[in-house]
């Protein structure tokens, strides 16, 4: 897989979802299924969209004890997705339970990456909230290091951490980076943030966008731009 723009359809139900896959007439974004979408609409959401051509980052953050995940994550299985994640602070032995869960008998499985730092969390919420003393790049370069011990292919993690990632755990570990915002556009509710041609720079293999596009007057032309900056 290259570079890529992931748009993130957190939409609260399929009418509105395939409304806005349907301004897409040329090249079919690849799609984030969230939480909100994925609980509104069930599996069949993910079927109804992959049958639709569309490549898919099921983003449901699976952090639970071992057996669980790993229960969970052979259900997921089945859905033919292309992307989908869990939490780095499950431990190391929950991401190799949730890697064996993921991978089907004949040795396949979609990408498994694991979230380091939620993009909306910054040093004093880690501090005051989590109780987390260390600085939140030393405690994101460690969940990268935990994810990759366990065998999984990348990270989520803020596009200000990108580089970092891949010089700790190789150039081939995928940096998935949401907190992508256009120069002149509002941050929302993110706080570690940063411009799509700013994440190409500094290494990001795929970015999540979500209310830039969504949001957008002109969604198709804001998700074009967003290619512009980030692939070409």
């Amino acid at each position: 897989m290259g570079k890529d723009v992931i748009v993130a359809c957190d939409f609260a139900s399929a009418e509105t979802t395939y409304a806005f896959l349907d301004r897409f007439t040329g090249k079919k974004p690849f799609v984030k299924i969230g939480m909100e979408l994925f609980y509104a609409e069930g599996p069949s959401i993910v079927r109804g969209i992959k049958e639709r051509g569309h490549r898919i980052f099921l983003d449901l953050k699976l952090h639970d004890i071992p057996n669980t995940v790993k229960k969970a994550m052979a259900v997921l299985s089945s859905l033919d997705v292309d992307i989908t994640n869990l939490h780095a602070a499950g431990t190391v032995a929950m991401m190799e339970a949730a890697l064996e869960g993921l991978t089907r008998p004949d040795g396949t499985r979609p990408l498994l990456i694991a979230v380091t730092q939620l993009t909306s969390t910054d040093q004093a919420a880690m501090e005051n909230d989590l109780w987390i003393r260390e600085p939140i790049d030393r405690v994101v370069m460690h969940y990268a290091e935990n994810a990759k011990k366990a065998g999984l292919d990348g990270v989520v993690c803020s596009p200000l951490e990108a580089a970092k990632v891949h010089g700790l755990c190789g150039s081939g570990f995928l940096t998935v980076t949401p907190g992508v915002r256009f120069a002149d556009g509002e941050v929302g509710d993110q706080k570690r943030v940063m411009t799509p041609a700013a994440a190409r720079e500094i290494g990001s293999d795929y970015i999540v966008v979500g209310r830039p596009i969504t949001a957008a007057a002109d969604p198709v032309e804001a998700y074009e731009r967003c290619l512009n900056e980030f692939v070409d």
